[in-house]
């Protein structure tokens, strides 16, 4: 509670506006001490396990498989005989049940879900809750839509379901980078084999209940947990008829190095390092929040964070006065506290990456700005940062960082921006702030980015499509898009 207290006689008035804890209930979640592999329908008890933590506290939450080679052949296999049996015969009508079922059950329990994701993951409970989840059943209830309707969305063309398809998720949205990959398979009538990230399993595997629930056939979905060696299985097997990919671009080459020459459809969303170009006559207020939601949501740990901040020199002091007095009133601290706007780092691995690559930035010139915050003391966790005098070649204004950490650069004409924003080998996704509509447009053409935002940052709808160029991947997520790689044409 605030304390109170009275001036000259009057009413009591707080003196301090500090937020009380209001944590979230970890009793909605019922963890098992130990998690087998989902296949066929059925849990099968893995040979090698290791154990997943909560990266707030470092504390043990499960034992969970590590599936070796063998195990993801008998995963393809159940994938492969669900698919031959009649999943893929099935009407989409039918298929889009299952989907709509789906969709259902994740909304009804969207807390116990959202409070395993921030507690396996990290991330504040207030986006596990207020995005995540609402995405994921969008993106479900979207897919089943358009099960019976693939002859609508490719016409004069006869659409058929690839067959297999492997999936390899990361660890920064775990459960809605599976809805993403699994929604418009099952839609097309293919069959799964997915894989979670290593560090944040347990949401996939709490959606093997899901699927129980709902009676997806046996094998339609099939689970399997593990770190790289389970997903480079998975790419290499010979029975896989698809790959979709979300990580990093080392993996994604990798991946397509493998994959060459042969028969496998491939799609790939990789790194970013996205421009957020702020005009002078943009709202500042409202391009401030922008900044804050484009690189501090998730800690920074999202491939199209605005992780370089572009700024027309006019407007240079007053907005960063404005984000540095923002960023003192950010809340860094328990993920299941719903006052919590910026929660912990995934791993110690990442947290070891972002140490470097700030203290990179430090060495290389650059102003680096943090508010005054005091961190948990057990955990990963890291401030919020803003570099400022940061030129192009610096390290921290080139590389995927993938933590709460903002480089401001600064321009003078809308040409100076474009060449600045495109010098990158990424090209994922961008955001623009002015109050012009052409200027909109016109940087929106010129920006070599899949995605472009105006005056927001980070909007995701299932109904568009998302992806990248160059080094960030290729092929679409979401909307008509993200049903072609899922399907053959006669």
């Amino acid at each position: 509670m605030a304390e109170l207290e009275r001036k000259r006689g009057g009413a009591p008035v707080a003196a301090d506006w500090t937020y009380a804890p209001a944590p979230e209930s970890r009793d909605v979640v019922q963890l098992r001490d130990r998690y087998g592999l989902f296949v066929g329908g059925e849990w099968l008890e893995p040979r090698e396990t290791y154990t997943t933590i909560s990266p707030a506290d470092e504390s043990a939450l499960a034992e969970v498989g590590q599936a070796t080679p063998e195990e993801v052949d008998a995963a393809v296999r159940a994938a492969r005989k669900a698919f031959d049996d009649g999943w893929s015969a099935l009407p989409g009508a039918e298929r889009a049940k299952y989907l709509f079922r789906i969709a259902r059950v994740l909304q009804e329990r969207s807390r116990e879900f959202a409070v395993l994701e921030s507690l396996n993951g990290g991330k504040p409970i207030k986006e596990s809750r207020d995005v995540d989840l609402p995405l994921a059943a969008a993106h479900f209830f979207y897919y089943a839509g358009w099960a019976d309707k693939l002859e609508y969305a490719f016409p004069n063309r006869r659409p058929k379901p690839v067959g297999v398809a492997g999936q390899i998720i990361p660890w920064n949205f775990p459960l809605l980078m599976l809805a993403w990959k699994i929604a418009p398979a099952l839609a097309c009538g293919n069959t799964v084999v997915l894989k979670p990230a290593e560090t944040t399993p347990l949401t996939a595997l709490l959606f093997c209940d899901v699927l129980r629930q709902v009676e997806l056939p046996p094998g339609v979905v099939n689970i399997v947990t593990g770190d790289g060696r389970t997903g480079a299985a998975l790419v290499e097997h010979e029975d896989v008829d698809k790959i979709a990919f979300t990580g990093s671009t080392e993996v994604g080459k990798a991946i397509q190095r493998q994959l060459a020459g042969t028969r496998k459809k491939l799609t790939l969303e990789l790194g970013g390092k996205a421009a957020n170009v702020i005009f002078d006559d943009a709202a500042l207020d409202q391009a401030v929040e922008g900044i804050v939601n484009g690189i501090y949501f998730n800690q920074g740990h999202v491939c199209c964070a605005g992780s370089r901040l572009l700024v027309q020199e006019s407007i240079y002091e007053p907005l960063i006065q404005k984000l540095k007095r923002r960023l003192q009133t950010l809340r860094v601290g328990d993920p299941l506290d719903k006052n919590t706007d910026v929660g912990a780092i995934n791993s110690r691995m990442q947290l070891d990456k972002i140490t470097e690559l700030v203290r990179s930035g430090e060495e290389e010139g650059a102003e680096i700005y943090q508010p005054p915050c005091r961190l948990p003391e057990k955990g990963y966790w890291f401030v919020p940062t803003v570099f400022t005098n940061v030129a192009q070649s610096y390290r921290i204004a080139q590389e995927e960082i993938f933590g709460p950490v903002l480089s401001v650069l600064t321009f003078r004409t809308p040409d100076e921006a474009v060449e600045k924003a495109n010098n990158t080998m990424y090209g994922l996704s961008a955001g623009v702030w002015t109050e012009k509509g052409s200027r909109i447009l016109s940087m929106a053409e010129r920006l070599r980015a899949g995605v472009v935002w105006a005056n927001t940052f980070n909007r995701f709808d299932p109904t568009s499509p998302f992806g990248g160029y160059r080094e960030s991947g290729f092929g679409r997520e979401g909307g008509r898009h993200g049903l072609e790689p899922y399907l053959v044409f006669e």
